[in-house]
This record gives C-alpha cells, structure tokens and sequence, in this order.
C-alpha cells in the first residue's frame, strides 16, 4: 500500500480503491472504527437522514482533520464514521465504475 494522506496523528494508505487509516487515539473502540467516506458534505447529511436513530451525534466539521462527519452505532455496538474531507485529495479510483473522485 502506498501512503495516500498524512495528518497530525493519522495516516491513510491506499491500494486501488482501497483506503485503510491508521489514528493514535488515547482510548479506542478495540473492535476498531469503520468510517465510510463520501464526497460530499451532502452525501453525509443523507446519510445521517437515514441512520439518525444509530446516531451518536450531528454531523460536525472537525477543524483538526478538516472533514465533515458523525459516528453512529452498528447493531453489534462497533463505531461507525461517515465523513467528507473538506479539502482536495490525491485522486484514485472510486469502486468497479473504473471512476475517478
């Protein structure tokens, strides 16, 4: 995997469509957090239209990351991310469309 996007206590590494990050966190989910991302801040709030009830919080600009996003809940209890960076990225590829973000 090749580095994809470096930030303060957090590195994501790419390969094809595949994005997997890496955080520093004091406490964590042992399970891990699955964070999906989208490329629109719009795209977050459908989202949270939909899942609002696993919810953790309203979607909310992290200034630290620069993204737009909320946690919710699985229905095993693991912690879910759904986020948009608010800042250009690298380009890759998006799915089996063979589409560029």
């Amino acid at each position: 995997m090749d580095m994809w996007l470096e930030q303060a206590d957090c590195f994501i590494l790419r390969h094809g469509n595949l994005l997997l990050g890496f955080c520093s966190r004091d406490s964590a989910d042992n399970a891990g957090t699955i964070t999906f991302f989208y490329p629109t801040k719009s795209d977050v709030d459908q989202m949270y239209a939909t899942l609002t009830q696993y919810a953790q919080n309203r979607p909310t600009i992290n200034d630290k990351y620069n993204i737009y996003h909320f946690f919710a809940n699985d229905p095993e209890g693991r912690t879910i991310e759904f986020q948009a960076f608010l800042h250009p990225l690298k380009e890759w590829p998006a799915g089996d469309s063979g589409a560029v973000w």
